[in-house]
């Protein structure tokens, strides 16, 4: 029987490559794509949701949401996906259109209705967010909720202390992180170094040369760019689909621990910091004076630190080489 997963995206060029994933996996029901505003703006990022559903024969039910963050002003990423999200290729308009529902209020009817139910976060979280004030109880009907998001152990991507999902709407992330949903967290540092798509892995994609192959590595074209420019490193870090990789394959996760986990919402210098309790810090009573307003509050989040590389890449030619 399949797992039914329900996706909410900021759909750019990393996302796509992760909706493939869950597209065509035959072990895997995807009930909708939720979409929600962040590399692009949401209308851009709905019809790329569509579009990339449309490339791989899909016709799952897209529904587009929050347009901006709760408080704070809408910050898009387009200087790394470009203007479309998708690298700038000129893809053509999607066939389809948006389902009516909002986005939000679809979530939490298909919390209510759908038992099982894994939700995969790609982007900034407002709109979870948004459907947890609808109806705070649905966090307990999620069996997962594999959240693309956080620098929990090394340095931002889009400041020094914050990664951009969790930095774009922090007050989201932080009643997210507060509402009891069974959250993984699969942090940006995941994606990087060897777990990044090097010059000789796309040459082997690009080698088959099939279509999803083919858009996989063009659609990342300018985020590769930007890529070497933040980083000194040449080739393609793909954040989502490493999250959707841990979502369709937990065993890719190799070493994993539960913490407490907040988000930094004031401070100018951290916004959208994720700061983990690994040792457990807050629930010592030797820091009751310290930490009194946290004393109790157990692990929130299961936090991701390594993964199987070679297994995680493994995942995703299977999908883009339409391996059986």
């Amino acid at each position: 029987m399949a797992i039914p997963f329900l996706i909410d995206t900021d759909t750019a060029s990393d996302d796509a490559v992760a909706l493939i994933m869950a597209l065509r996996r035959a072990d895997v029901e995807v009930e909708a794509i939720t979409v929600v505003a962040g590399n692009v703006p949401v209308e851009q990022a709905t019809r790329n949701a569509l579009y990339t559903a449309e490339l791989c024969g899909s016709e799952v039910p897209v529904f587009s949401g929050a347009a901006r963050p709760l408080l704070r002003e809408y910050m898009h990423a387009e200087w790394f996906h470009g203007h479309d999200g998708l690298g700038d290729h000129g893809y053509p308009a999607p066939r389809r259109s948006a389902e009516k529902t909002p986005a939000p209020e679809r979530i939490v009817e298909l919390a209510r209705t759908c038992p099982g139910l894994v939700l995969v976060t790609l982007g900034p979280l407002t709109n979870i967010a948004l459907a947890l004030q609808q109806d705070p109880s649905i966090a307990g009907s999620f069996s997962r909720c594999v959240v693309m998001g956080g620098a929990p152990c090394c340095e931002g991507n889009v400041t020094p202390a914050a990664e951009y999902n969790i930095w774009a709407d922090p007050e989201a992330a932080r009643i997210v992180l507060r509402s009891g949903l069974p959250i993984e967290l699969t942090g940006w540092h995941l994606c990087r170094g060897e777990a990044a798509l090097s010059p000789a892995d796309i040459g082997r994609v690009l080698a088959i040369d099939t279509p999803l192959g083919r858009f996989a590595i063009e659609c990342n074209s300018r985020a590769r760019v930007a890529y070497g420019i933040q980083t000194g490193e040449d080739g393609i870090s793909l954040p989502d689909p490493v999250c959707m990789a841990i979502a369709l394959d937990p065993s890719i996760m190799t070493l994993a621990s539960s913490h407490y986990v907040d988000v930094e919402t004031s401070s100018e210098l951290t916004r959208g910091m994720t700061v983990v309790d690994r040792l457990n810090v807050a629930r010592d009573s030797r820091n009751r004076d310290v930490w009194a307003p946290l004393l109790d509050r157990g692990p929130n989040a299961l936090v991701c630190w390594t993964i199987d590389v070679p297994r995680w890449k493994s995942l995703l030619y299977e999908t883009l080489l339409e391996i059986r």
